[in-house]
């Protein structure tokens, strides 16, 4: 009898065999593999657990693979030679093979809320202590482990606590998560708002996967993420940021927003309040004029709809330039309060401004900032109509994230006064033509501006 066939809490799972899931092991990634077996060969229980199966199962390619074991992460440490522990709040082991690094965790347990830290842990703390919480029930370490079925409990959603065994190829399900996920639906496990009290971040994870997937929420997960919204400020902003990232650059950045707006979460990770979309066309006839979004809130949409667009083709998205793009319109404002058209220097001091204000809430590496600043001074540069400007612009790193910025500007409505238009000729032509335009435009008048006549920069 294998390792597998005797573990303590299989009994509490429904098996799937293999002609009823369709998952293929072909489709598996070979490291993966070799981290089951390789556990398996050593005496421990290996399972593929998490998205990996989830995506497995609706037909997708993981872009990761998570192996969940009996084994204690200095187990797994001694059976994989190139691997290393990571993780304070909850110890994991990264096998390496390659580029490819696999997830291992040990099985979770259940704990008692009895160690109450009012700040995050020390190292001495994690080192001594198997679980603490804050003050507001937020798991601050968790290193008890515990069978199969506590750790499948202590998943977050049912549709990411379905295993994998290489035992006859089955599925093991302990919460109905195969019939969520041909249901399409996102059900949290257990109760919703203590397990967002647990975790803050399950709330925009919730928010990420119902985009990605096209899955709907059910009403007791939806229910408490606008009340318990305001949990989520007490995460890292470090870690806040990286799963900014993750919201942003999924290819489902419009969607995601979309429902971050909804549910009132766009409030706690953002330094903007994003004004409400447009009216629909037989309302807008009675909004007054104040009340239609400007085009600075418009860019924000659009941005996120061609970053998606470009992941689908299998293109680069960069996250400065969407950063850029979501802080544009609390930097519109500032520009907006200043007497006339803003100079390089006042445009720079305001984009600092907006991204610490940004930072107070999500941690921003200095790497993307400085991308973000670039593309906002470009727009200043792009508009001129001097030659040394233009050739300026032409010949910078950041011309052509900057060129497709004044695009969205254009159409979100900003008047740039035709200038999309003349970059777009001027890459096309030959280089002659290229100096012909550049002197043309030179001897044109300057175009006088008034007051917010440059989209509020």
């Amino acid at each position: 009898m294998s390792r597998a066939n005797s573990l303590p809490g299989l009994d509490k799972a429904t098996v799937i065999p293999r002609e009823e899931h369709g998952i293929s092991r072909k489709d598996i990634s070979e490291a993966a593999l070799r981290v089951v077996y390789g556990l398996q060969n050593a005496g421990f229980a290996a399972f593929l657990v998490g998205g990996c199966v989830r995506d497995l199962l609706l037909g997708l390619h993981p872009k990761d693979f998570d192996v969940a074991t009996d084994a204690h992460p200095e187990d797994v440490r001694r059976v994989f030679r190139r691997s290393r522990i990571i993780g304070r709040r909850f110890r994991i082991v990264h096998v390496r093979f390659g580029r490819e690094i696999i997830e291992v965790t040990t099985f979770r347990g259940h704990h008692e809320q009895e160690n109450r830290l009012r700040e995050a842990p020390t190292r001495e703390q994690s080192r001594q202590l198997d679980s603490a919480h804050s003050h507001t029930g937020m798991t601050l370490i968790d290193n008890v482990y515990g069978n199969i079925d506590e750790d499948a409990a202590r998943r977050d959603f049912t549709v990411n606590a379905l295993y994998y065994t290489t035992d006859g190829f089955k599925l093991l399900d302990f919460h109905n998560g195969l019939a969520d996920l041909r249901e399409r639906r996102l059900r949290v496990i257990g109760d919703a708002a203590g397990r967002y009290r647990e975790d803050p971040v399950r709330m925009l994870r919730a928010v990420r996967f119902a985009a990605k997937l096209g899955f709907t929420l059910d009403s007791a997960s939806e229910q408490p993420l606008r009340e318990l919204g305001e949990l989520v400020e007490s995460a890292s902003s470090a870690r806040l940021f990286d799963e900014l990232l993750k919201l942003l650059c999924g290819g489902h950045a419009e969607e995601t927003f979309r429902l971050l707006r909804a549910h009132g979460l766009d409030r706690v990770l953002f330094c903007h309040p994003y004004a409400d979309p447009a009216p629909a066309a037989e309302e807008a006839m009675t909004e007054a004029p104040e009340q239609k979004q400007a085009p600075a809130e418009k860019l924000v949409p659009l941005a996120l709809r061609n970053s998606d667009r470009r992941i689908a083709e299998g293109l680069r998205v960069t996250p400065g330039f969407l950063l850029a793009a979501l802080l544009w319109p609390p930097l519109r404002q500032r520009l907006q309060a200043l007497d006339g058209p803003p100079n390089l220097m006042q445009l720079r001091e305001r984009g600092e401004q907006t991204v610490l204000e940004q930072s107070q809430l999500t941690t921003i590496p200095r790497r993307i900032s400085l991308v973000a600043q670039e593309i906002w001074e470009l727009q200043l540069r792009l508009e001129r109509r001097d030659r040394r400007s233009l050739r300026y612009c032409f010949d910078h790193h950041r011309f052509r994230a900057g060129y497709d910025f004044l695009l969205l500007r254009e159409e979100s409505g900003e008047d740039t006064g035709g200038m999309g238009q003349w970059w777009t000729t001027f890459q096309q032509v030959a280089e002659a033509e290229q100096t012909r335009m550049l002197e043309q435009m030179s001897a044109r008048p300057k175009r006088r501006r008034r007051r917010g006549g440059r989209g509020g920069r």
